[in-house]
């Protein structure tokens, strides 16, 4: 990404709080040295708060266990729905439920939400906040449907559909972050990295 820029000297250390394959993929764009490491925190899904606060909350919690092991750096947390109607979905437990779930979003709106926190363990700051990116589904068929769902993609997606894989063309348009749909909001994610003194700044 061209503009980001470091100053090794005073670069502070950078831990991804997480176990995703896709977010170690997608921050490493940002050019930035980062290591993992896998938080140690039970996620509760049941709790009764609106979606975009308890994503935030999830993602602090994921943040949080892994900074109270060091002394020192920044740890970064991320957590993801995918919202219809102000309701969480799921992975499809099944096929015909994979099936229902499209019929329903066939021609809708869901909002992909993503839970962002940064810890500055030295400086004992932390700051939570939550991206939303607006993914619109195409009028699907009921043929366009089976032939999706025989994929196999629908069955292991929240939403029932993965917008970096064959989901793509079920989609007919985003407004937000292409990225925060896939479950980490690079550009967000930079400019509140910016702040945060001798970590990396955008030109």
């Amino acid at each position: 990404m061209n503009g980001l820029k470091q100053n090794k000297k005073y670069m502070k250390k950078i831990i991804l709080a997480s176990t995703s394959p896709r977010r170690k993929e997608l921050f490493a764009r940002l050019m930035l040295p980062f290591t993992i490491e896998a938080p140690d925190y039970e996620e509760d899904m049941t709790l009764k708060m609106p979606p975009t606060k308890l994503v935030k909350l999830l993602s602090y919690g994921k943040a949080e266990s892994v900074a109270k092991k060091h002394k020192s750096g920044i740890v970064i947390g991320a957590d993801t729905f995918v919202v219809f109607n102000n309701h969480l979905l799921g992975k499809p437990k099944s096929k015909r439920e994979a099936k229902e779930m499209l019929q329903k979003l066939s021609g809708k709106r869901v909002d992909v939400l993503t839970g962002l926190t940064i810890i500055d363990i030295a400086a004992s700051k932390k700051v939570s906040f939550t991206d939303t990116t607006k993914v619109y589904i195409r009028k699907l068929t009921e043929q366009e449907i089976d032939n999706y769902i025989k994929s196999g993609e629908p069955m292991d997606k929240a939403g029932a559909f993965a917008i970096q894989g064959l989901g793509a063309v079920i989609i007919k348009k985003i407004e937000g972050d292409f990225l925060g749909s896939m479950g980490l909001p690079l550009f967000v994610l930079a400019k509140a990295l910016k702040k945060t003194r001798n970590c990396c700044f955008i030109n």
